[in-house]
């Protein structure tokens, strides 16, 4: 034993958490448990009941997965809670409606433990997404997103909304999940972009739901939450470019009303809209305003990055200092979770991280 750790065949013993959040997937939850069991067979596959009225979480459970329940609604609250209840030195986000294949597991695992990746992200849309997702509208509505993240943060990611991530210790616990639903995803991808973590996309093949098994994402109210949750990260995350594109448009109309007034002063010699000619003030110091705006809050912008830095640099040598998950493989249940887990968890040292 080293520092705590255990050691297997010479080598640290490195926990590798499968979470998977789920909401009425009693069809299908069996089969995913099995599969990660299949191809990770050293790791521990959790499974957060949120609010299911069928027998999901009874399958999980008997499937060999540790269960728990999320009272709050929505797969933001319960990510939220897995990442915040469970410590381990990998964690692999997927669904529990079997459309990511296990089999791409162990290579994302292997890009977080061995080549020091903050997060792998299964790409779906570069393989077989648009054959085999049979709903149009979520085609068009990646589409959009993944248009818009890449102009809005000049980057190119290929699957923006992808719901099968492998994420590191440091990365999962300085990951400030503030989306309650499927707004999630955006905002993981957003955060890293932010970051400038270390990322990387793997191609997976995507198959679309089993009979029987259907989806919660509504196209309409789901994809307007996603719209407007990428503006307000964009607001927190790039302030100079948010408010320098109102600020043009306000200056757009300023310079509209300035030449109309201008054109009717040069006619008439008179100005007879002095309501025209108030508007164009208004809009003229609301420009000013919102340029002033944005880079004051850029300001902020750099040193919410920086904080971040030394934040997750700290949870990182803390992290090493208890041995990793070797020491703390058994995670901490809050309350809300307690009644429903399999079995009585010993108590760890949480990481403290430092806002």
């Amino acid at each position: 034993m080293s520092n705590g750790q255990e050691l297997q065949d010479g080598a640290p013993h490195r926990i590798v958490a499968v979470i998977i959040p789920c909401y009425n997937e009693a069809v299908t939850i069996s089969k995913v448990v099995k599969d990660f069991y299949r191809v990770l067979p050293d790791c521990t596959v959790y499974v957060y009941d949120n609010n299911s009225t069928d027998d999901t979480a009874r399958i999980a459970r008997e499937a060999g997965a540790v269960v728990r329940r999320e009272p709050r609604q929505g797969k933001g609250n319960v990510v939220r809670a897995m990442l915040r209840d469970i410590d381990a030195d990998c964690y692999l986000l997927v669904d529990g409606d079997d459309t990511y294949p296990a089999e791409a597991a162990p290579e994302m695992v292997s890009k977080v433990l061995d080549e020091g990746y903050d997060m792998v992200d299964g790409d779906r849309l570069s393989t077989t997404y648009f054959t085999e997702n049979k709903r149009p509208f979520h085609n068009f509505g990646n589409k959009l997103v993944r248009g818009m993240i890449n102009l809005l943060f000049n980057s190119n990611v290929r699957d923006i909304m992808t719901g099968y991530r492998a994420m590191s210790f440091g990365f999962a616990k300085t990951l400030p999940v503030l989306s309650r639903g499927f707004e999630l995803e955006t905002e993981m991808t957003i955060f890293a972009l932010d970051k400038n973590v270390r990322v990387l996309e793997v191609p997976i093949q995507y198959r679309d739901r089993p009979e029987g098994s259907h989806s919660k994402l509504n196209t309409v109210s789901d994809g307007i939450k996603v719209i407007f949750s990428i503006f307000n990260l964009l607001r927190n995350y790039r302030p100079m470019l948010f408010y320098s594109i109102l600020g043009v448009i306000t200056l757009i109309i300023s310079l509209v009303l300035c030449t109309s007034t201008l054109h009717e002063f040069m006619m008439t010699r008179a100005i007879t809209h002095t309501g025209r000619f108030g508007w164009m003030f208004v809009f003229a110091l609301l420009t000013v305003t919102l340029f002033a705006a944005g880079f004051l809050l850029s300001g902020a912008a750099k040193r919410d990055r920086q904080n971040h830095e030394v934040t997750l640099n700290t949870v990182v040598m803390q992290w090493r200092q208890l041995g990793g998950a070797g020491q703390a493989s058994k995670p901490v249940s809050s309350p809300a979770h307690a009644s429903e887990d399999d079995g009585g968890d010993d108590a760890v040292a949480k990481i403290s991280v430092a806002q």
